[in-house]
């Protein structure tokens, strides 16, 4: 059964976790707002684990975290401080730096192929360009 969501968890102390663990390893905290009741979480997460490629990309680059959003707990304090992803629906993904500074908000749509899975090409998209890597002006420097 589907059980990534903790609608119980103090989400501010785990997210302010993995900012701390992210600045260490020189990462990305990637943020999945959704709940144990969303069919599209489950997919996406279920899509990414089982490709190899993505799972690697996503751990590579990303310290992931997934936000509770339910009945029993709609976390409105953080959603507020992250500008309301939730008009987005859920999934919806967030992008934080290694300061907890908010890069990016996506939303699942664009990632999706049909009603019923997403599309490899575009998660591997999003992956690699909100990485860490991607945002170092280094990478841009003029020849």
């Amino acid at each position: 059964k589907f059980n990534l969501y903790k609608p119980d968890e103090k989400a501010e102390t785990e997210i302010a976790r993995a900012v701390g663990e992210a600045k260490g390893s020189g990462k990305h905290v990637l943020i999945q707002i959704g709940g144990n009741w969303c069919i599209w979480c489950a997919r996406f997460h279920e899509f990414v684990t089982k490709d190899s490629q993505l799972d690697s990309l996503m751990n590579a680059n990303y310290v992931v975290y997934h936000l509770n959003y339910s009945k029993e707990n709609y976390n409105v304090k953080l959603l507020t401080k992250y500008n309301f992803p939730q008009r987005f629906g859920f999934p919806v993904f967030l992008i934080l730096d290694g300061e907890g500074n908010l890069l990016h908000t996506q939303n699942s749509w664009y990632l999706e192929d049909g009603k019923t899975s997403y599309e490899r090409e575009k998660v591997k998209s999003f992956f690699r360009e909100w990485s860490k890597n991607s945002l170092d002006p280094s990478q841009y420097k003029e020849q």
